[in-house]
């Protein structure tokens, strides 16, 4: 159900010209991360926070989205959006085996990518740096996968039958 509630609403379109986008943030282990040093892959930003329980329901599928992808073609960033002690949440990312960057960040009005109105808030950066697609509310692996296969179908020049181009709503 998860799956098909994220297939219907999801991703929603960022308007008709990606916008080109990069922040950089402290890891958990004191380094600089940058969205730009991943450029060349897909990049999943998962905005979260330890209290919100869809976004602990998404964990284990980000998790193992972000293990089969991660030496190839896509990444995820959990970005913390909440006020919470740096230690307590090393404890949590390795207690919830969470092996992709975490990048603790203050809660904001408007972050880098855009708003953030509820968590989980998930937006995908294609492998040229640009904001394709923006969802609030949970996300699953099997549903980014399809997505991204889509867009790179359609980066590539593929047509799609209509019940692909219906799948998703994103920006082109």
């Amino acid at each position: 159900m998860r799956f098909f509630v994220f297939l219907a609403g999801l991703l929603v379109s960022l308007g008709a010209v990606a916008d080109d986008v990069d922040f950089t943030l402290t890891d958990l282990d004191g380094k600089q991360r940058s969205l730009s040093e991943f450029r060349g892959k897909w990049v999943v930003v998962n905005y979260w926070a330890t209290w919100c329980p869809p976004c602990l329901d998404e964990i284990p599928d980000l998790v193992e989205f972000h293990e089969k992808h991660k030496d190839h073609d896509a990444v995820v960033l959990g970005v913390n959006y909440e006020e919470v002690n740096k230690e307590y949440l090393k404890e949590f990312v390795e207690s919830h085996f969470m092996t992709y960057p975490v990048l603790p960040m203050e809660p904001v009005p408007v972050t880098p990518l855009g708003p953030v109105m509820g968590l989980p808030t998930t937006y995908i950066i294609s492998p040229q740096g640009e904001r394709i697609a923006r969802q609030e509310g949970p996300v699953t692996g099997a549903a980014i996968e399809a997505f991204l296969e889509r867009k790179k179908q359609e980066m590539n020049g593929a047509q799609l039958s209509p019940a692909d181009q219906g799948w998703l709503t994103a920006a082109n």
